[in-house]
C-alpha cells in the first residue's frame, strides 16, 4: 500500500472551509494468522472550537473503504474509556467533531496539541492510528492573575532599578499567546518585557527618573498585556505606587535561578527548597518577608511558602502524569517596601505508581458452542501511564482455558479460542487476564472477562397461568396500564427475547386496537379508552407471547379484563320531580293528621351499582324541624307529631339524598307542605308562596314577638276607649274630628256598635278642613261570620260618611294608617285593619285567612 500522508489546516475559526488536507498511511503489517491487522496512520489538522457537527474528513476515503464496506465493516471508533472528540458516520465515513475541542483544555501549554485515537474496520480486522492536531486560535484574552499590583519604592531608590511585574497569563500558544507588554506614558517609570526559561514573558518596570515622595507620594499606572492573535486581544492592570522614604538598600537573593528535583511520592509537608535573600539595612528595613509573585492557580495549590524563612513545602500530591514541572517567581520584601525575585523551578520524577489499565474493546459473547479453533473472542487494550520501563507491560491468562493471548501492536491484544466448546459441560467461562509492568516493584491489574456460550432455540415461552384476572376502575384515563403478564422462557438471548401481542377479543361492538394494547416488548396491557361500567362490565381477550428464536415458538394465554364500578353518578331524584315552585312541589296535609302520618316519599335513583348504589335520605333543613322525620332508607316523610295551633301552616323542607360512594355524591330537593283540610284553603298559601315571609321556627323569637303585639293592642285599645268617651260626652273643644257623626241616609250601623269598651269600629282622620276625607270601616257580625264561615272572599262592603257603599277616594297626600284590634264579637280573633295610600289595597286579617280584600 502506497503511504500518503493529510493534513487539515485553517487561517482562522472563520475560514474552516479551506482546510489543507495531508494524510499519511504507512505500510499494512501481518500481524496475525486469523485476522489482519494493519498499523496505519492518518493525520488531520483541526482548529479548536469547531461547532459540533463539522466534518473534519472524510475517514472511509482516506481508509480505501468504498462506500459499501463501510456498513459492512464496522468502521467504528475504539473508546478506550476516553472522551470521544470525533465520531465516524456509518453512512459516508465522514469524521465528524462528536464534542467542543478546547486546546488550552486538552493540551495546556504544549505547541503540538494532537488527538490520538483509534478506528477498527472488522473482516478482516485492521486498526488505524489517527492523530489530529488541533491548531490553537485566538479565543483567550490574557489577564493577570491580579488586576491590582501595589508597589511601594523608596524614594531613594535610584534610576533604573527593576521592579518585575506579575505576568499574565493566556492559555494561547504561538502567534495567540502573550507578546508583549505596554505602559502608559509617565515620566518615572519605563517598561521592558522579559522571557522566562519557561517561555512564560513577564514584564519589569524600570525606573527612568528618581522618585520624590515629598512632591508626589502616590500615582497608579495602566498595564496592558497584549497577544499577537488578529485581531490582538489585551489585559489590563493597574499599578499602584507609593513612594516611602529612606531604605536604600533592596534585598538580595543568594540565587538568581533555584532549581529542584522531587519524586512525585514526595509526602505533604515536604521541604522542597528554602530561598535566602538578605538586606544589609537594619531595623525594620532589614526584616525580609517572602510571598510568590508570579504563580499559578495550580501551582499555588500545591505548595507553600513560609512568609518569615523563605521555605517552599509540599501541601498537596504530586503526579507526574499530571504535571512534570513547576516554575514559580518568589519576591522578598524588606521592611522599607524594597523587593527582589528569584525563580524556582522544580522538576518532578517518575515513579512507578500506576498499575496497568486493561480497557476491554470488543467482546463476542456468547459464541456458539459448535465455534472452531481460532475464533476472535474480544480485543483489549492495555496502557500505563507510567514512563520508560515503569510503562512497558506482559499479558498472560490464569488457569488452563481454551483460549489464547496474541499481542498485535500499540498495546493492542487479541483473545482466541484454542480448542472445540461444550455448553452442556460448561455453560459460561470466566477469563482472568493479568497485566504486569516491568517497574521495581512491579505493579499489575487483573481483569476478569465472562464469555457464555449459546444454545439453541428449543423451548417455547410458558405463561405463569393457563388464564389471568385483571380489574380496571371506570373513567380509568386513556393510556393506564391494567396488567403486566409475566413469562418465562428457558432459551437464553435472543431465544428468550419475548414479543407480546393481541389476536382476539369477545368485544363486537368496537375494535379491539381502540380499547386495549399491549407492549411489545414488556407484555403490559394498556386500555386505549376510558371504560364506562354501566356500558359493559368485562371482556376477554387472547394474547400470544413469541420468542426470537429461528424458527420463533409461541405460546397463547386467555385475560379475562373486569370493570370495577366507580361512583361517577349523582342520585336522580325522580319524586317529587322539581318543576315551578307553588304548583308540583306542594303537598297538603290534613290538620288532624296524627304522629307517624305519611305525608310523601321521596324516590330516588343512583345509575351506579353495589354500594355507589346505596342511597340515604337526611332532612337538611325544615320550617319546624322536630315536626318531621323521614325515613333514612326509605325516603318517606311522617309527622313526628300533631298539627298544633302555634305551628306554621306552610312548611318548608329540604331533603338531601345521599349515596354510600367514597366520596359520596348527593342531590337535594325542595317541598312545600301545607296544612289544610281541603284544596281550596291550601290555595292562598300556594298564592301567596312568592311573596309570604319565610316564618322562623325559634319559638322564643314568637314568644317575644307575641308579648310585643298584646302590649301594643292593649295599649291601643286603652286609647281607643278613651277617645269613644270623649266622643260620646258631646263635641270637645279639641280633636273636634272625633265627636259624633251624623247619620245620613243609606248608612248601615250595628245597633250596638258603641257598647262596650273595644268597640270594632272607629273613624280616622286625615283632614282636619274637610270632612270628604273621613271614612268608618264597618262590618256587621253576620257578616264577618258569614265570611269567616264560609270562606267567601268576594270582599266586604266599605260605608263612607255619605252612607253610600263604594271603594271611597282619597285625595292626592293622604297617609297611610294601620292598626290592629281584637274584635268584641269574636274574642280571641286577631284582626288586621290595612290602609294603603291612594287606597290601593286594604286587607283585614283573621288567624291567618283572607278576610276583605279591596282594590281601588
Amino acid at each position: 500500500m502506497n503511504k500518503k500522508r493529510m493534513e487539515i489546516g485553517t487561517e482562522g475559526r472563520h475560514k474552516e472551509s479551506n482546510w489543507l488536507i495531508r494524510r499519511q498511511v504507512p505500510l499494512l503489517l501481518l500481524l496475525s494468522l486469523f485476522c489482519k491487522t494493519a498499523s496505519e496512520q492518518i493525520r488531520y489538522s483541526v482548529p479548536e472550537e469547531m461547532e459540533k457537527g463539522s466534518i473534519v474528513g472524510n475517514l472511509a476515503k482516506d481508509l480505501g473503504l468504498n462506500s459499501g464496506e463501510i456498513a459492512d465493516r464496522n468502521l467504528h471508533i475504539l473508546s478506550l474509556g476516553k472522551k470521544q472528540y470525533f465520531t465516524v458516520s456509518a453512512q459516508n465515513g465522514n469524521l465528524y467533531v462528536n464534542e467542543r475541542i478546547d486546546r488550552e483544555e486538552i493540551c495546556g501549554k504544549t505547541a503540538l496539541c494532537l488527538i490520538n485515537f483509534e478506528v477498527m474496520v472488522e473482516n478482516p480486522m485492521n486498526i488505524f492510528h489517527i492523530n489530529v492536531a488541533v491548531q490553537d486560535i485566538n479565543d483567550n484574552t490574557p489577564r493577570f492573575l491580579n488586576e491590582d499590583i501595589r508597589l511601594e519604592p523608596s524614594e531613594l531608590t535610584l534610576s533604573g532599578a527593576k521592579f518585575v511585574l506579575r505576568y499574565a497569563a493566556d492559555p494561547d500558544v504561538g502567534m495567540n499567546s502573550l507578546q508583549n507588554y505596554m505602559l502608559m506614558p509617565n515620566q518615572y517609570f519605563t517598561l521592558e518585557t522579559r522571557e522566562r526559561e519557561d517561555g512564560n514573558k513577564y514584564a519589569e518596570l524600570v525606573l527612568s527618573k528618581q522618585l520624590d515622595r515629598e512632591s508626589e507620594s502616590s500615582f497608579h499606572l495602566t498595564l496592558l498585556a497584549v497577544d499577537g492573535g488578529k485581531p490582538p486581544k489585551t489585559g489590563t492592570a493597574k499599578i499602584w505606587i507609593d513612594v516611602i522614604d529612606a531604605n536604600d538598600n533592596p534585598p538580595v537573593f543568594a540565587q538568581e535561578i533555584y532549581k529542584v528535583s522531587m519524586k512525585e511520592s514526595a509526602p505533604k509537608g515536604s521541604s522542597v527548597v528554602q530561598v535566602k535573600a538578605t538586606d544589609r539595612d537594619e531595623g525594620s528595613y532589614g526584616q525580609i518577608s517572602y510571598s510568590f509573585s508570579s504563580i499559578t492557580e495550580s501551582t499555588r495549590k500545591m505548595f507553600l511558602l513560609d512568609p518569615q524563612n523563605g521555605t517552599i513545602t509540599v501541601i498537596a500530591t504530586l503526579d507526574f502524569e499530571e504535571t512534570d514541572a513547576y516554575t514559580m517567581t518568589i519576591e522578598a520584601k524588606d521592611g522599607g517596601g524594597l523587593v527582589a525575585h528569584c525563580n524556582v523551578e522544580i522538576k518532578i520524577s517518575d515513579e512507578n505508581d500506576n498499575a496497568p489499565d486493561i480497557i476491554l474493546v470488543s467482546l463476542s459473547s456468547p459464541i456458539p458452542e459448535d465455534s472452531a479453533s481460532g475464533v476472535l473472542i474480544a480485543v483489549f487494550n492495555v496502557n500505563d501511564r507510567d514512563s520508560e520501563e515503569n510503562g512497558k507491560v506482559t499479558c498472560q491468562l490464569q488457569n488452563d482455558l481454551p483460549f489464547k493471548i496474541v499481542s498485535t501492536s500499540s498495546n493492542y491484544y487479541k483473545l482466541l479460542t484454542t480448542g472445540s466448546l461444550d455448553r452442556e459441560n460448561t455453560p459460561e467461562y470466566n477469563i482472568t487476564i493479568t497485566a504486569a509492568d516491568k517497574g521495581t516493584p512491579s505493579l499489575s491489574m487483573q481483569k476478569t472477562i465472562t464469555v457464555k456460550i449459546s444454545d439453541v432455540n428449543d423451548n417455547p415461552p410458558i405463561f405463569e397461568k393457563s388464564s389471568y384476572t385483571a380489574y380496571v376502575q371506570e373513567n380509568n384515563p386513556s393510556g393506564v396500564s391494567i396488567f403486566k403478564i409475566k413469562v418465562s422462557d428457558l432459551d437464553q438471548d435472543r431465544n428468550s427475547e419475548i414479543i407480546y401481542s393481541i389476536l382476539n377479543s369477545n368485544i363486537k361492538e368496537l375494535p379491539i386496537s381502540s380499547c386495549i394494547s399491549i407492549n411489545s416488548e414488556t407484555g403490559t396491557i394498556y386500555a386505549q379508552r376510558s371504560f364506562d361500567y354501566e356500558q359493559f362490565r368485562d371482556f376477554e381477550v387472547q394474547v400470544k407471547a413469541q420468542d426470537g428464536g429461528s424458527p420463533p415458538l409461541s405460546s397463547n394465554t386467555t385475560v379475562k379484563v373486569f370493570i370495577v364500578d366507580k361512583n361517577d353518578n349523582r342520585p336522580q331524584i325522580l319524586y317529587p320531580s322539581k318543576g315551578v315552585e307553588g304548583s308540583a312541589l306542594f303537598e297538603m296535609i290534613p290538620h288532624s293528621a296524627s304522629a307517624d302520618y305519611l305525608v310523601t316519599k321521596v324516590v330516588a335513583v343512583d345509575a351506579d351499582s353495589g354500594h355507589n348504589a346505596w342511597l340515604s335520605y337526611h332532612l337538611l333543613q325544615a320550617t319546624e324541624p322536630g315536626l318531621f322525620t323521614i325515613g333514612h332508607h326509605t325516603g318517606e316523610i311522617r309527622t313526628s307529631r300533631t298539627f298544633l295551633e302555634r305551628d306554621v301552616v306552610k312548611q318548608r323542607l329540604i331533603v338531601l339524598v345521599k349515596d354510600n360512594g367514597h366520596p359520596a355524591l348527593s342531590a337535594t330537593v325542595t317541598l312545600n307542605l301545607v296544612f289544610a283540610e281541603n284544596f281550596q284553603e291550601a290555595i292562598p298559601e300556594m298564592k301567596n308562596q312568592s311573596t309570604s315571609p319565610d316564618y322562623q321556627s325559634d319559638l322564643q323569637f314568637y314568644l317575644v314577638l307575641a308579648l310585643a303585639l298584646i302590649s301594643f293592642l292593649f295599649l291601643l285599645a286603652v286609647i281607643l276607649a278613651i277617645l269613644m268617651k270623649l266622643r260620646q260626652s258631646g263635641n270637645p273643644k279639641f280633636l273636634p274630628c272625633f265627636g259624633p257623626v251624623p247619620s245620613k241616609a243609606g248608612t248601615i250601623f250595628p245597633p250596638n256598635y258603641e257598647d262596650g269598651t273595644l268597640p270594632y269600629s272607629y273613624q280616622v282622620c286625615l283632614s282636619s278642613e274637610s270632612r270628604k276625607n273621613e271614612f268608618t270601616f264597618l262590618t256587621p257580625n253576620v257578616q264577618i261570620a258569614d265570611i269567616v264561615l264560609c270562606g267567601d272572599k268576594s270582599g266586604v262592603p266599605l260605608i263612607g260618611n255619605d252612607g253610600n257603599t263604594s271603594n271611597s277616594e282619597m285625595e292626592h297626600g293622604d297617609q297611610l294608617a294601620s292598626e290592629k284590634i281584637y274584635s268584641p264579637y269574636y274574642p280571641g280573633v286577631l284582626s288586621s285593619v290595612v290602609v294603603l295610600e291612594a287606597f290601593q289595597v286594604t286587607e283585614i286579617m283573621t288567624d291567618g285567612k283572607e278576610l276583605v280584600k279591596a282594590h281601588k
